[in-house]
Parts: structure tokens; sequence; C-alpha cells
């Protein structure tokens, strides 16, 4: 009988003694992918200062998420998605470019939705006076227009359909100068480099350099919209869902609106 107690209590203490390492062995590990999740949101350029502005408050609540921007093109950041590129989250300036995403099955189905909407304006630096409508770019004073690259830039491809309905291209194609995207126009026009540009809404408000001349009527273009999705490829689906839904959130939405997007 004592043989038998001391065989027990020698089971016993080994049993607990494995199941310690066990623990010891597993937990730090549970913590340390926790503390570590790191997602990348590939966002169209007009929306940067929205995102900078997002992520500390995004933090707040999930301080262990690593949140990592890469800013450009619509097109651009497909183009980099399709190649394989480790995105998590995807935000366009126009449906066109998550339509062909989610049309090659790399997108995760129904985490699309749009966050946003905007406005195309012309705009010309604060010296420029005398114009107050998209005809005037047909006059001699003005010798460069800035657009985006139309087929790469959903900004670009808005400006040219503008054009096109004014029925004004022919006569300002050879003014057009080209960016790679929304905010390289901007740019431009602020430099003087050009002496008018089209650009959205919420590029102009943030600029001191530049006055908007109009807004586009907006049955002259597409919709301008802003959708996301979540990127099939990505190592924290959830993470980046999450993500997602926070941009539906009262405080991104202030957020957006604050910087002069308009709310879906």
């Amino acid at each position: 009988m004592n043989i038998k107690k001391i065989l027990t209590l020698i089971s016993t203490f080994i049993g607990g003694f494995l199941l310690t390492i066990n623990l010891s062995t597993h937990t730090p590990t549970t913590v340390v992918a926790q503390s570590d999740t790191k997602i990348l949101i590939s966002a169209a350029a007009s929306l940067k200062d929205v995102m900078e502005e997002i992520k500390p408050l995004y933090q707040q609540s999930q301080p262990n998420v690593d949140l990592s921007y890469n800013y450009g093109s619509s097109g651009a950041l497909q183009r980099q998605i399709e190649q394989g590129a480790p995105v998590d989250v995807f935000i366009s300036a126009a449906k066109r470019q998550i339509d062909d995403l989610e049309q090659k099955g790399l997108l995760i189905p129904n985490t699309r939705t749009i966050i946003a909407k905007n406005r195309l304006v012309l705009i010309v630096p604060n010296n420029v006076v005398g114009i107050t409508s998209f005809y005037n770019l047909k006059d001699g004073k003005i010798k460069k227009i800035a657009i985006g690259e139309p087929r790469s830039v959903p900004a670009g491809q808005y400006a040219d359909q503008v054009l096109k309905k004014l029925n004004i291209l022919p006569q300002v194609k050879s003014k057009l100068v080209y960016a790679n995207n929304v905010r390289q126009v901007l740019a431009t026009v602020e430099s003087g480099n050009a002496d008018a540009g089209l650009v959205y809404a919420t590029d102009a408000k943030i600029s001191n350099k530049v006055k908007v001349v109009v807004a586009a009527d907006e049955k002259f273009h597409s919709p301008i919209i802003y959708p996301i999705a979540v990127v099939k490829r990505s190592k924290n689906p959830d993470v980046a869902k999450a993500f997602v839904q926070f941009l539906s959130s009262n405080e991104a939405k202030a957020v957006l609106k604050k910087y002069g997007f308009i709310l879906p």
C-alpha cells in the first residue's frame, strides 16, 4: 500500500511538473502574437491626412495593433496587390480597381464597403485671376493644366471624363501635364508649374496656395467613391476586418468629415 501511495505521489508530481512546463512554454508565445500584430493598409493618396489622424484614434482601443500605410494612385496600389504585395486592406478612390481585384478573387468576400465620397474641383494658384469656369482652360494664358494619369489615377480618370463631357478636351489636350497621383497634381499647381489643375475638393481644402474655381457637375463623371476591402492574402484577416469596421465608426466619420469628405 505504501509503495502504491509513493508511486501515486510521484506520478502526480511529474504530471504537475510537466503541466507547469507546458504552460510556461506556451503562454509567452500567445502574448507575443497579441502584441506584435501588424497590418498594412494601401490607401489612395488623397486619404493621407485622414489616415494619419485616424491611426492614433484606432490604436487607443487597439494598442497591440501596428498600422502601416502605403499611399499612391489607386491603379498603382492595385498592381502591387496583384503582384503579391503583403497588403491587408485596400482603399481605392474609385470602384474600378476594387472591381478588378474582386473579379480576380484577390479580396475576401463580403468585406467590401464604401467609406466616403468626394467632389472634383478646378484649382488655380492664388495669384491667378480671370479664371471662372472650365471653359477658361481654352484661354491662351493657360499654358499647363495638371491632371492625374487617367489610366492609373482615378482623379485623372474623372478629369478626363469632365473635359470630354464639356467638349473641350481637343482644345486643351496639348496643355495637359500628367501626375502619378492626385497629391502630385496639387503640388504642381501649388508650385506654379501648372496654371490650373483638377483635384479632389479635399485636396484643395488642405492647401493655402491654391483656390477653387468651380466644382465639376457630378453628372459629368463617374461617382467619386472610396471603396475598401480586405485582401485575401492578409495574414491577419480578423484584425484587418476590425479595422475596416472602425472606419465606419463615429470617430472615423468625424475625421473624414473634418477633411471635407462626404459620408456615404
